[in-house]
């Protein structure tokens, strides 16, 4: 028997359901025509044909076959028409030019029949839609439904599809029409995103026009191959001390700033952007470090605050903040790293560099926890998916130096992550620490002591570490390190003892000044110079007979002096990045200056 008899015998051929609206009662004529088109059309005569009168429509005609849909109504023509409009209303930058748009667009409208993949509500709750229908679409894929309402295809079920609904999920009612759009997730990129706050779906949230102008590109990008990289050896400049000396950040490089809450994370955050616009005035496009700040799962007065901040110091210049706040769904929360790491990697890729910051990743883990949950995905430990680990090693291994073959640009990425108690080995926290470069540990009881920025030593590292620090810098910093960590590790014992040693009292006294030194006010970066003359103090023992609240006064004056009456000294370290002797000469004549000046004082 031959395959064909075979599949005659074993094959129910189902008839297919053909649903047409028609805005008017169609006669005897125009039914038997549309039949033998359909014939045609399908090839086949086995269909039943249902027809429906919608006076909604207004005229023309709609015509479903399984979840294909042509729409080629009066409608359908409209609401074309409508989107069009709104689309290049958003766009408009020039309010008094929208008549003009208006107008041009009337002009230049054609009609023309919309074929779409369409599939139907059957439930929505929890901002997870079920939908039938919708045979073609493909994990990932962004669908839109009727109620205007935009949602991502998860779950591909045998008769269903799950969507995550990324707004409006309110206005979804059941039996509500689901279109595909054959497209994955995208954001615009490009530079004129500068200075601008948009969602993870590439809309404005400033109300300042829309992006339609500028090219998108997919969120979910592959990581530069291996290949593709350089080692990381070039340094940001965060402006913090502490950062800077102990734990450097290099381009291309992953750093975790990792702590409790309210222990200055983003702190650290706002004054690296900061620290930029110094150095960013004076170079071109290609040396600037352009900074992407994402706000995962924050309030909205937060953000505005942070946008207010970074407006106030001249910094949103050369920034981008992409926010999903707590008000938004779990879906946009999940989406906005993926958003924000995209649109840093458009300046990678043009030769250019970018830093882009993770606030935080634990409350990304918990949204997508959220969806997993609701979409009956297998829980694991602490009840998170088994995939949450590729969850962040997929966005983080996107941070990269490349070759000067491939451009030569670089994406850095400091991603945050919140802490219970201090403990680092929960889960989350662990997986983090295990996929970057390094990490930042602020320590609460620190904080509370009024060690600010509050970095454990202890516990901080940079996986990069001197590599990415000028000569200066690793000059000044090679000790420092290891004394405060001994300080730290002798401190707790001292407290407990009658009598100390010369070598531990020696070591105890150094220890303090240094953790004094490195003490410093948010929103007041350093240049590298300034850090590496206030360090080379310290480390030299310089401050060794300065009583210890004295230490921040003798620092300012340091400063003071070093700019009014040896700038020669900071103009030498920031273009030579070293430190001659004929600098630290310099230098030491500054900071006898600054003891004869403090003693005196102390004197009167």
């Amino acid at each position: 028997m031959t395959a064909e008899k075979q599949e005659n015998l074993f094959t129910v051929n189902a008839p297919k359901y053909v649903e047409v609206e028609s805005a008017v009662s169609l006669t005897e004529k125009q039914l038997d025509g549309l039949k033998k088109r359909l014939q045609k059309v399908l090839n086949s005569e086995n269909f039943i044909l249902q027809v429906k009168v919608n006076p909604l429509l207004l005229g023309g005609l709609s015509l479903k076959v399984d979840s294909l849909l042509i729409d080629a109504s009066v409608k359908g023509q409209l609401q074309s028409f409508e989107r069009e409009i709104e689309r290049k209303v958003s766009a408009a930058v020039d309010v008094t030019k929208i008549t003009d748009l208006f107008v041009e667009s009337v002009r230049d409208f054609k009609e023309k029949t919309v074929v779409n993949e369409v599939g139907t509500v059957l439930s929505v709750s929890d901002g997870v839609a079920k939908v039938e229908g919708l045979n073609g679409i493909a994990s990932g894929e962004r669908v839109v439904f009727e109620s205007g309402a935009h949602g991502m295809a998860l779950n591909l079920n045998p008769d269903s599809v799950d969507v995550v609904i990324f707004n409006e999920a309110q206005n979804i009612r059941e039996k509500e029409q689901v279109k595909r759009t054959g497209l994955t997730n995208t954001v615009p990129v490009g530079k004129e995103l500068l200075g601008r706050v948009l969602n993870p779906l590439g809309e404005p949230l400033d109300g300042k026009g829309g992006f339609d102008d500028l090219p998108q590109k997919p969120v979910n990008a592959p990581a530069p191959p291996i290949i593709a990289r350089a080692p990381v050896n070039k340094p940001i400049q965060t402006g913090i001390k502490g950062i800077d000396a102990l734990v450097p950040i290099g381009r291309g490089q992953r750093e975790l700033i990792i702590g409790d809450r309210q222990t200055g994370k983003t702190a650290i955050i706002l004054d690296t952007i900061i620290s930029q616009k110094e150095i960013n005035a004076k170079v071109p496009d290609e040396e600037k470090l352009f900074c992407v700040y994402v706000a995962i799962g924050q309030k909205q007065s937060t953000v505005r605050d942070i946008m207010r901040t970074l407006e106030k110091y001249g910094a949103m210049d050369y920034t981008v903040i992409v926010s999903a706040t707590a008000a938004d769904s779990a879906a946009m929360q999940y989406l906005a790293p993926y958003a924000g790491c995209t649109i840093g990697e458009y300046f990678r890729d043009n030769k250019m560099n970018a830093i882009v910051f993770y606030d935080d990743l634990s409350k990304h883990a918990v949204a997508y926890r959220e969806m997993s949950l609701l979409l009956k995905r297998p829980a694991g430990r602490e009840a998170y998916p088994g995939d949450v680990f590729y969850l962040h090693s997929k966005l983080l291994e996107r941070a990269a130096q490349l070759s000067e073959e491939n451009g030569g640009g670089s994406l850095t990425a400091l991603p945050v992550i919140e802490t219970q108690e201090g403990d680092v080995s929960a889960y989350i926290p662990t997986n983090v620490i295990s996929i970057t470069d390094g990490q930042i540990f602020l320590e609460t009881t620190l904080f509370h002591q009024g060690v600010r920025p509050a970095i454990n030593v202890g516990l901080s590292v940079s996986r990069v570490g001197s590599a990415a620090q000028s000569k200066a810098m690793k000059k000044v910093a090679g000790s420092l390190k290891l004394d405060l960590a001994q300080y730290r590790e002798v401190v707790s014992f001292s407290q407990f003892a009658s009598d100390l040693d010369p070598a531990t009292q020696s070591l105890l006294n150094r220890g303090a000044r240094l953790t004094e030194i490195m003490k410093q006010k948010q929103y007041k970066p350093y240049s590298m110079a300034q850090e590496v003359v206030s360090i080379y103090a310290g480390v030299n023992g310089r401050l060794d007979e300065v009583s210890l609240p004295k230490v921040a006064l003798f620092e300012q004056k340091l400063q003071e002096k070093t700019a009014n009456m040896y700038p020669e000294i900071l103009q030498s370290v920031e273009q030579t990045r070293d430190l001659s002797d004929e600098v630290k000469t310099k230098l030491n004549q500054v900071l006898d200056l600054v003891v004869e000046e403090m003693a005196e004082s102390a004197d009167k």
